[in-house]
């Protein structure tokens, strides 16, 4: 299996053999069976990967949660490895949250890789989903309704998140979990079992303990095979749809500004549907904006648009987006009267210094100052919505300003947990075209101000606070 290993992380994922690489431990066997092999490669062959260890306390089962943090270290111990523990009370977040624990817990642990990574200086958070994962997330998907892409599963490599120069690797996604547990086994490495696994909450657990077993004794004894098999071809024509359409595009594309990109329609409409769905997608992305919210009825309703012979019919999509057929044309644009700048650039904060944003008619002023503890309550005090103190030391420098991102979160100070950007500006009853125009000042890890609203918790001032990043943001007119 460490051959296997080898092979995968070489030929499939491209990891470099001196990769600094943040591996996600939760305890069980399929993390523990990647970081054995992992380490394994160091000690039995010319791969030299700087392993960090990472474990995030979800909080949901008290005493087999802190359990499972002191076998994590335990492991980290006995192989002389960097360990980073951490934990968020998930059953709390997702009150506060619209999603369900699972769907928190898996934001709140990538949030945490992310962390560190940064603090590590690592490119590459590895995680132990398997062959078995896999199948059961496309069944899954089918179940429940899904496109092509969908069909794909899990991706052996992806971005941390939209934008990220971190990568999510899984290296065990060829190998099944009975091959796991006979490594573990053969090479004497304990793991921790989770009991919530036996339970048939949530779905995922569903699919795993009722259903495929009941497919594979009614149906197909090898379902979770051909599952796989549809999903590597399913990968298969996503790349090459991916790479097609993308060489299209930038053939038919005849004006583009900030605000507006226009497109050839008639040689749009000659392309079949699913090349016509893909430009759509490409097209919509362009401008900066999340898929996520691109729904198939919305993609469907475009298609037929480019379709339709008439002149003037038009197609609104999530974010405020609008395709029009304009005779030949197929334009996509954000009718407003006034400049979008949520697909402007990002752009560069100086620290220390002043920026200007042009579109807002605004300037930040960033300045550095040294503080006592004394001071701390009365900077607490001086603080408003255009004027904030934050701890330069919690700061991960470069910052920028950019426009929110379609499900972006953060953690408003004083809030119990993080929560959607776009909820926290619903809750504060900003108008709708107010929120496409907030800008949100961020650092290396994410939002710190959303400017005129809330900073981030993470970078609060607090009593050992002895830097303050003190942020202004003035109109330009007063300047």
């Amino acid at each position: 299996m460490l051959k296997a290993i080898a092979h995968e992380l070489d030929s499939h994922l491209s990891m470099a053999k001196d990769s600094r690489v943040v591996v996600g431990v939760s305890g069980g066997p399929d993390s523990i069976a990647l970081l054995h092999l992992l380490y394994s490669l160091n000690k039995k062959s010319d791969w030299q990967l700087k392993i960090h260890i990472a474990h995030l306390n979800h909080q949901l089962r008290p005493e087999e949660a802190e359990a499972d943090a002191a076998f994590v270290q335990g492991v980290a111990d006995d192989y002389s490895l960097p360990c980073t523990i951490d934990q968020r009370d998930v059953a709390s977040l997702s009150k506060q949250a619209s999603g369900g624990e699972e769907e928190v817990g898996r934001h709140e642990r990538y949030a945490f890789f992310e962390r560190v990574c940064l603090k590590t200086g690592a490119k590459l958070v590895a995680v132990g989903h398997h062959a078995d994962d896999n199948a059961e997330t496309i069944l899954h998907r089918i179940l429940r309704g899904t496109g092509l892409r969908g069909l794909a599963g899990i991706p052996a490599m992806r971005a941390l998140h939209f934008g990220s120069e971190i990568n999510l690797v899984r290296p065990l996604l060829r190998f099944t979990r009975k091959s796991i547990c006979e490594y573990l086994d053969d090479v004497g490495v304990a793991y921790r079992e989770d009991k919530s696994n036996e339970s048939n909450e949530p779905m995922r657990n569903r699919m795993r303990n009722v259903i495929l077993p009941q497919v594979e004794d009614l149906v197909n004894p090898q379902v979770r095979d051909a599952l796989t098999r549809l999903g590597e071809q399913a990968q298969w024509l996503e790349e090459y749809l991916s790479e097609t359409v993308q060489r299209t595009f930038e053939t038919l594309v005849i004006a583009r500004t900030d605000q507006e990109l226009i497109l050839n329609g008639e040689a749009v409409g000659r392309k079949s549907r699913i090349v016509q769905t893909e430009l759509v997608r490409l097209a919509y992305r362009s401008f900066g904006l999340g898929e996520q919210n691109l729904s198939f009825a919305n993609l469907v309703a475009a298609v037929d648009l480019i379709g339709d012979s008439s002149s003037g019919k038009h197609v609104q999509l999530p974010g405020g987006m609008e395709i029009e057929k304009r005779y030949k044309q197929l334009v996509f644009s954000f009718p407003s009267d006034e400049p979008r700048e949520a697909i402007s650039p990002e752009i560069s904060v100086h620290v220390p210094g002043k920026t200007t944003l042009p579109i807002r008619r605004l300037v930040i002023d960033c300045t550095i100052e040294d503080v006592g503890a004394a001071d701390i309550a009365h900077l607490r005090e001086q603080a408003s919505p255009m004027e904030e103190y934050v701890d330069f030391d919690a700061v991960r420098l470069p910052l920028v300003v950019r426009p929110r991102r379609s499900g972006e979160r953060f953690f408003p100070l004083g809030a119990p947990g993080t929560k959607k950007l776009s909820d926290f500006l619903t809750d504060a009853k900003v108008e709708p075209l107010a929120r496409e125009r907030v800008a949100v000042l961020c650092d290396h890890l994410g939002p710190i101000w959303i400017i005129g609203h809330r900073i981030d918790e993470r970078v609060k001032i607090t009593s050992l606070t002895r830097r303050v990043l003190h942020l202004q943001a003035c109109p330009i007119e007063s300047i």
